[in-house]
């Protein structure tokens, strides 16, 4: 299996790393920081636009620079900076109900960077798979951390699970499925640009 450098590094060919890095993390945490902006408020969790940007920055950035821009995301936003949703910012955000979720963000991000430096974002199928996995390795710690707020937020007569899934992933599946398929679309073509440059 053939390993390729970060499509990243093609798009930014800046070869002193010194420079190169701190403009790649810059450019990656403003991106999320402007996709998490596009959101919809539907309950505890809102719909934005974050995991599209962990996807399509792990298979970019590659493993270690992807999983390393997204911990830096976590980071800016905590020490106050309003990267998150709405503008939001603060260690609040990484306890309260979607800290399951930004907490996948860095792992996500480097797993997708390891498959896409090893092939497997050069087609639509391949591409779609690994956008599927992505997400269901961000829902997984999400919704075990929504879980914990269920007595605080689940209606009377309504189990903790029934309201978890209800309020952390139903909503997001039809978004989640065209995210995907939108990355699943420009991913290899955006990989036959680069090859051709």
């Amino acid at each position: 299996m053939t390993y390729s450098s970060p499509m990243i590094d093609t798009l930014i060919p800046v070869r002193a790393a010194a420079l190169r890095i701190p403009l790649q993390l810059a450019l990656g945490v403003l991106l999320m920081a402007l996709l998490a902006q596009l959101e919809i408020n539907i309950g505890p969790v809102p719909v934005t636009g974050q995991t599209l940007g962990v996807l399509l920055i792990g298979a970019a950035y590659g493993s270690g620079l992807g999983g390393l821009t997204l911990l830096a995301y976590l980071l800016v936003g905590g020490f106050g900076f309003g990267v998150f949703h709405g503008g939001g910012a603060g260690w609040a955000h990484l306890t309260g109900t979607t800290a399951g979720y930004l907490a996948s963000y860095p792992f996500v991000a480097a797993l997708v960077g390891y498959l896409a430096q090893r092939g497997f974002t050069r087609t639509f199928t391949s591409t779609a798979l690994v956008m599927l996995l992505g997400n269901v390795l961000i829902y997984l710690p999400g919704l075990t951390w929504l879980g914990t707020f269920a007595g605080s937020y689940a209606p009377a007569g309504v189990s903790p699970l029934s309201w978890t899934l209800q309020a952390g992933l139903a909503p997001f599946i039809v978004g989640d499925v065209i995210k995907l398929l939108l990355a699943a679309t420009l991913l290899p073509l955006a990989w036959r640009l680069v090859g051709k440059k």
